[in-house]
């Protein structure tokens, strides 16, 4: 090594010490799901401009909770280099054990990520014993199906933060009704836009119709399926619905609205995890992502759907019209009625024919960026 290469490997360093030091707590990969991805993505966006450790789980949910898979190896597109997977959040041996941990490195923040009450405890006894500001990301204050004392457990937890991200006004308020003097942004979700096209041999996609729509994720009844697949009688015969996720053993019903309706030609359905590596093919073959919720605060799926620069057709409730610009960036109706969810689906494509949504996304895609949220990280707790 020359002199000058030695002098720029210490300047470099030194540069590197002179950065706020960050830890970031939650799922990763290999850890399934929308928040994995999410604070793998995170964690990479914060290493741009700071020393970022990351922490994750060494069990993030016993099996008594949640029997099926917790990871998937099949794609390591969101793969964090040098992630801690220390923390058992059903250990309070583990939980001191990691907050020493995280004390010794002496971080100015510390980001952990906030989406149901099975974690209250972990969050409690980890805050209790850390030395550094705390910022909650809150993807969900409270859950989506609700349970007695999901308030309490909330509370409880997230009244020791110092700062909290929500991604849409009405998680805000939710949050100020637990915390009143919170210290808090609203930053809308970032874009999922990291998933790999892979082919397949799956079968569930129609290469033959002219017009594809494809309700993607969890299947639970706040996420209004059945709206659609009613919605779907008075659709055009040239259009096609997809419904790819996970049913967790309630598919019969579905099933049983999709024959009584005679659509059985119509929808193809693919039930159970769908591997990241599989993920883009639904959503490239697609011509728009229909989110026909009762209820929401905000959707990881739309945000998978603009990485794809795919328009979403979705309902007016959340945070769901904070993200989509209605007849530009997909389509907004009114939730729980399937006529104006048929109205809206006839719409999309009508408004196909002279609306670029494509580009629009492109235009609108700065405020779901990662380097917003870095940036909004910043303003709030520099």
């Amino acid at each position: 090594m020359t002199r000058a290469e030695a002098q720029n490997g210490n300047k470099m360093a030194g540069d590197d010490r002179n950065k706020k030091k960050i830890v970031l707590i939650g799922p990763v990969y290999p850890f399934k799901g929308g928040i994995s991805h999410y604070t793998g993505l995170l964690c990479r966006a914060l290493r741009e401009r700071y020393d970022v450790a990351m922490i994750s789980y060494s069990m993030q949910y016993p099996k008594i909770l949640f029997r099926k898979e917790q990871r998937d190896y099949s794609n390591d597109s969101f793969k964090v280099e040098d992630t801690e997977f220390i923390l058992n959040t059903a250990s309070v041996k583990s939980i001191r054990e990691t907050a020493e941990h995280i004390n010794d490195m002496e971080p100015e923040l510390i980001v952990m990520q906030w989406w149901h009450p099975y974690f209250a405890p972990c969050c409690r006894i980890l805050t209790k014993r850390l030395k550094s500001k705390v910022l909650f990301i809150c993807h969900n204050v409270f859950p989506h199906e609700r349970f007695p004392f999901d308030r309490l457990l909330t509370k409880w937890a997230l009244k020791k933060g110092d700062y909290f991200i929500l991604h849409s006004s009405k998680e805000a308020g939710e949050l100020l009704s637990i915390v009143k003097e919170a210290r808090y942004r609203v930053n809308m979700h970032p874009t999922y836009s990291e998933f790999k096209r892979v082919e397949t041999d799956s079968g569930a996609v129609p290469v033959d119709q002219a017009s594809v729509l494809l309700f993607f994720g969890f299947v639970r009844p706040y996420k209004g399926l059945k709206i659609l697949i009613e919605a779907m009688q008075s659709i055009p015969e040239i259009v096609h619905l997809n419904i790819v996720g996970d049913f967790a053993g309630a598919r019969d019903e579905y099933d049983q609205l999709i024959e009584k309706f005679h659509l059985s030609e119509r929808i193809s359905v693919r039930d159970g995890y769908v591997p990241d590596r599989e993920v883009g093919e639904y959503f490239e073959r697609c011509d728009a992502v229909v989110l026909p919720y009762l209820d929401a605060t905000q959707s990881g799926i739309a945000q998978i759907a603009f990485g794809f620069e795919k328009p979403v057709i979705a309902t007016r409730v959340g945070g769901l019209p904070e993200v989509v610009k209605d007849q530009e960036t997909g389509v907004l109706c009114e939730a729980g009625s399937p006529d104006s969810l048929r109205e809206a689906i006839q719409r999309f494509f009508e408004l196909k024919k002279t609306v670029d949504f494509a580009e629009n996304i492109r235009k609108d895609a700065p405020r779901f960026s990662w380097e917003h949220m870095v940036d909004t990280i910043a303003e709030l707790t520099e």
